[in-house]
């Protein structure tokens, strides 16, 4: 599933982390062009890419206009932009303080709005279409206690989509997130032991769905929150 992406081009923002890097080797190997921002060269620890087969750019602070803008601006015939950076954080709603929400907001609402919007902004330009992929998670469609401050801030994830997607249904620009539970990595597993590891998905399954909502198969869906929760 996600068909050929030979001669496109693709941005992947959160390419480093564990579902970046099976987006970014899974694109690879369908023939996309990829780049994959970061804002430090330690985040491209662990990263297994050919040389030169990435276009990594440095320095790309993804909570900040002008850095992303900067970003956008040196793309020439981007077909897809897909947004996995983002953060975490839990804490019940009494012990949750105004700081930590604002974290939150900008780590995943944010960010996902200004690469959406430029991502939009190029794409309806060329005027070739494209696809833009963001990511939401569970706690923003099922309510889930103790994270109040994170499901806030997907949910506005899940706003933006819909609304970017009805916008720009016109130009040809089809917009959708996935929901992830869970995911089976390694941090997930050292941090939750004793949890039924079986039931998370696997990361390769969320990419291989990623792949296909940015792909040109995908000729009809837009505005989907696809959730990806596994057997869970």
């Amino acid at each position: 599933m996600g068909g050929d992406f030979t001669g496109r081009s693709v941005l992947v923002t959160g390419g480093t982390g564990g579902l970046g890097r099976s987006v970014v080797e899974l694109l690879l190997a369908r023939g996309a062009a990829v780049t994959v921002p970061v804002y430090d060269a330690r985040e491209l620890a662990g990263c297994s890419w050919p040389e030169g087969a990435v276009d990594v750019v440095l320095g790309v602070d993804l909570r900040s206009e002008r850095s992303v803008s900067s970003l956008f601006e040196r793309l020439g015939g981007l077909w897809a932009s897909i947004h996995l950076v983002g953060g975490f954080a839990m804490a019940p709603l009494v012990a949750t303080d105004a700081s930590s929400l604002r974290d939150m907001f900008e780590l995943n609402t944010l960010t996902c709005f200004l690469t959406t919007r430029e991502a939009a902004r190029v794409m309806v330009a060329a005027g070739r279409g494209g696809r833009i992929v963001n990511v939401a998670a569970r706690p923003a469609l099922s309510p889930t206690g103790g994270m109040s401050a994170y499901a806030a801030s997907k949910a506005g994830v899940v706003s933006l989509t819909v609304t970017a997607a009805e916008e720009l249904r016109t130009a040809g620009v089809w917009v959708n997130a996935i929901a992830p539970s869970i995911m089976d990595t390694p941090a997930n597993r050292a941090a939750m032991p004793d949890a039924n590891h079986a039931s998370w998905p696997r990361v390769e399954d969320v990419a291989s769905a990623i792949a296909f909502l940015a792909s040109v198969d995908n000729a009809l869906t837009t505005g989907l929150i696809m959730p990806v929760y596994g057997h869970a």
